[in-house]
């Protein structure tokens, strides 16, 4: 096989919104060879605003809404990485990210929609927070968790509550008619809460036509929602006593009134009072707190200034699009309309940036079609000063407006299954065919670079590139570079050790560690190849896998030696590769007490990581739980959740949801060494940790050591969310077919095969939990020791019982 096409240029997209999943899309139709997209969002579900009251009113489901942001660049081969931005480091081109090493770029581009600006209303704290006092639409993902929460307040009150929305603008109205639409199938009619609208306008939608915006107003008033039109809000706080509320907005003491009594907020204005158990904000928003102290240029409301190329005015080398931009010479009002159709010239733009061509200048439409729903399946249309409001059109519009949608919804959710790709010309086989194809026309007999790359690598980019292209030689030869390899971990802080007395950082062959007297070294090693595109989340998992059989074990962790392959390139991408690798690693390494003190780093075609383990136990082995210890009668507990293997498999083929594989990796970075300490102090008398073998592979490995028989109850087993939809649809790992042959050791297996976590029993773990025997009396105290500590998905999962005559140990019930 041709060489993979080595990175010389990294794109990165800060934020999920509709401007980054179209550039997404258009790259991974056409890839730029050498280019490397990095996707940073906190979001893996990222929301489509124009479908959000249709969410809200109960037509459509979560997914209905939300583009699969982790499944769409692994899609068009983009990294993903699941945190959010705190700074932009211009001088170095690096994207400063919360709880995890900086991302360097050559093109940034950033579209994260706008944040809410309520600093200067009194008492209305952070309203991103899940706890704040009110809720503001944006970001959609908070207010999303906030409407379920609200869902649920209503439907268990026992009183009508008060819900007030702060905004005049179309999203405000379309979002109020869409939560009385939906209170109104969940509730009875003699509890549906009473709604207000405030706003601090004179009418309602003033940037569209007079008469939609009346049509709107008489919409409210038919369905019993109070408008109150000129108000300004400056203050929210917590109610002290019971109020009730007149029609007009003033308020007077009550305590007859059964609403009063359950007012949480009250809502100020100049010389009125709004009560409130929930308040919302529909109101116009800013940019983000953090764009402040980039340097660059913004407008009045913190947005990003931008030329007509989408570049920001202070930095050619940065481009915003969306809710966060603002194009100086067109202002538009900020509508998901303007981010759809910014997509394709940022696309473009970046593109022809990153081969070193001349960009092209973007002019947005002055006037443009909004359809706004009114809750119930109907729409009115609104364009520039025109408006359709005809109650016979209305349905109609509705149906276009679904239609348009979903249509828009699909391109980004119905992707091919990576099985199928290579026979899609869409797919990522036949990109990746595409792109090594193209990379092959680098190396001409000239020497010289494909054009579109040449202006834009130094000579020295160029001959690295061309040697990662080349066949290379193995031995010493497929060894990292000494300086890339130095100053890559030159930054790493591997935890003290006085026993260390020769480690990482010293110019030797070897390290040097001492042993405690009365202690005896428990070794252990584990190697494996990338399974996700993060590399500092990779190496968490791989140090965090690999100190599971010290844990599994009782042992202290002291020691490790890391062995890693790298992928050939360019050593500028090379270089923070292998730092952000080793950075996950040492964290993790850190956290568990256990120091660094060498390696290997060698090139390979794929990213891989290991380590071998030194582990400390008493030499009396007195506190040392092997797999052979376990008793007649002693209870089965598991401290996480089964899946993985299945969840993995199915992200590689592009049939995962990413919320799924989210949950996945969640669980293989906890950390098992806390769940070891609480099974030993409940008298665990065996355990080991739930890995390539699977749970029923390791579970007979302790069987036959312990001279014991097991019992199953398959429905008690943990199951990572997604995990048996995933085998349901025949997606397993490709160790399965290995574990799957010790099905012989199953008392009975022809009564299991229909159920649905019967192939789970075979999944291979990634960074599973700790598998244990503990005493009967033991068991629920430990339980829920392990509960307490964060080990939710920990369950008893069977009994150990006495060796019968059948040669099968194990038998499971259901």
């Amino acid at each position: 096989m041709p060489a993979q096409a080595p990175v010389v240029r990294d794109i990165v997209l800060i934020g999920g919104g509709h401007s980054h999943v179209g550039v997404l899309m258009r790259f991974a139709m056409q890839p730029e060879p050498g280019v490397r997209l990095t996707v940073i969002c906190r979001d893996t579900d990222t929301p489509y605003s124009g479908m959000l009251p249709g969410y809200v009113a109960g037509h459509y489901s979560f997914d209905d809404v939300h583009i699969d942001l982790r499944r769409l660049c692994q899609f068009a081969g983009a990294r993903f990485y699941r945190t959010h931005v705190t700074a932009i480091d211009r001088e170095e081109q690096r994207v400063i990210c919360h709880a995890r090493p900086a991302v360097g770029y050559d093109l940034l581009s950033i579209n994260i929609g706008s944040t809410p600006r309520l600093d200067h209303i009194q008492g209305i704290g952070d309203p991103e927070a899940l706890d704040a006092p009110v809720v503001a639409v944006k970001p959609i993902s908070t207010f999303q968790q906030r409407w379920l929460n609200l869902l649920e307040r209503a439907r268990a009150a026992q009183h009508p509550l008060e819900i007030v929305l702060v905004g005049g603008g179309a999203g405000g109205v379309e979002l109020l008619l869409a939560i009385q639409q939906r209170l109104a199938h969940e509730m009875p009619a003699g509890l549906l809460p009473r709604l207000t609208l405030i706003t601090r306008g004179k009418r309602l939608l003033p940037t569209h036509a007079t008469e939609v915006g009346d049509m709107l107003a008489a919409t409210l008033r038919e369905r019993g929602i109070t408008v109150h039109f000129g108000e300004e809000i400056n203050a929210v706080e917590s109610a002290t006593e019971a109020l009730a509320v007149s029609t007009l907005g003033s308020t007077t003491p009550s305590s007859t009134t059964p609403s009063a009594r359950s007012q949480r907020l009250l809502i100020s204005t100049s010389g009125k009072h709004y009560p409130a158990d929930e308040a919302i904000w529909v109101t116009r928003a800013g940019g983000a707190r953090w764009l402040e102290q980039t340097g660059l240029s913004l407008d009045d409301d913190g947005f990003l200034k931008v030329r007509d190329t989408l570049q920001t005015l202070d930095d050619a080398a940065i481009f915003a699009a969306g809710d966060i931009a603002h194009q100086v010479n067109h202002p538009r009002e900020k509508a998901g309309v303007f981010a759809v159709r910014q997509s394709r010239p940022l696309a473009d733009n970046l593109r022809r940036a990153i081969r070193g061509e001349p960009l092209k200048d973007y002019v947005p439409q002055t006037r443009w079609l909004a359809l706004i729903s009114t809750g119930d399946r109907a729409a009115i249309a609104s364009r520039g000063r025109l408006g359709v409001i005809s109650p016979q059109l209305r349905p109609w519009l509705w149906r276009w407006k679904d239609h348009i949608d979903h249509k828009f919804m699909t391109r980004f959710n119905d992707l091919p299954s990576m099985q199928n790709a290579s026979a899609n010309r869409g797919g990522l086989l036949a990109l990746a065919e595409r792109c090594r194809n193209a990379w092959q026309a680098l190396a001409g007999a000239s020497g010289r670079l494909h054009p579109h790359l040449t202006a834009e690598l130094d000579e020295q980019e160029a001959r690295q590139a061309l040697s990662a292209l080349a066949m290379r030689c193995g031995g010493c030869g497929a060894k990292v570079g000494a300086n890339v390899l130095s100053r890559a971990l030159a930054s790493l802080s591997p935890l003290e050790n006085a026993d260390v007395l020769v480690g990482l950082h010293a110019p030797d062959d070897a390290a040097i560690v001492r042993v405690p007297d009365g202690q005896a070294l428990v070794h252990s090693v584990d190697f494996f190849r990338a399974f996700i595109d993060d590399p500092y989340l990779f190496g968490r998992i791989a140090a965090n896998h690999a100190l599971g059989d010290l844990y599994a074990m009782g042992a202290r962790p002291h020691t490790a030696t890391a062995i890693a392959t790298v992928p050939q390139g360019v050593e500028r991408k090379i270089e923070p590769l292998v730092r952000e690798l080793m950075q996950g690693a040492t964290d993790v390494l850190n956290a568990a007490g256990c120091s660094l003190v060498g390696g290997h780093t060698g090139e390979g075609q794929e990213l891989a990581l290991g380590f071998a383990l030194n582990g400390l136990v008493d030499e009396s082995m007195t506190d040392v739980t092997c797999k052979g210890g376990m008793q007649p009668g002693e209870v089965l507990l598991l401290t996480k959740a089964l899946g993985t293997g299945t969840l993995l498999a199915a992200h590689a083929r592009l049939e995962a949801r990413g919320r799924w594989i989210d949950g996945a990796l969640d669980s293989m970075q906890q950390s098992s060494q806390q769940a070891a300490d609480i099974l030993r102090a409940h008298h665990a008398s065996a355990s080991t940790d739930v890995t390539g073998f699977g749970l029923l592979g390791h579970l007979v490995e302790m069987t036959r050591a312990s001279g014991v028989d097991a019992e199953l109850d398959i429905t008690a087993l943990p199951i990572l969310d997604g995990a048996e939809d995933c085998v349901a649809r025949g997606v397993v790992s490709s160790l399965q077919p290995a574990n799957l042959r010790l099905k012989r050791a199953l008392k009975d297996p022809q009564t299991l095969l229909d159920h649905p976590r019967y192939p789970l029993l075979f999944d291979p773990q990634t960074a599973g939990g700790l598998l244990a025997s503990v005493p009967l009396a033991h068991a629920e105290p430990c339980l829920a020791a392990l509960k307490a500590a964060g080990y939710s998905a920990s369950a008893i999962i069977g009994r150990v019982r006495e060796q019968g005559d059948a040669l099968a140990p194990i038998s499971v019930t259901r």
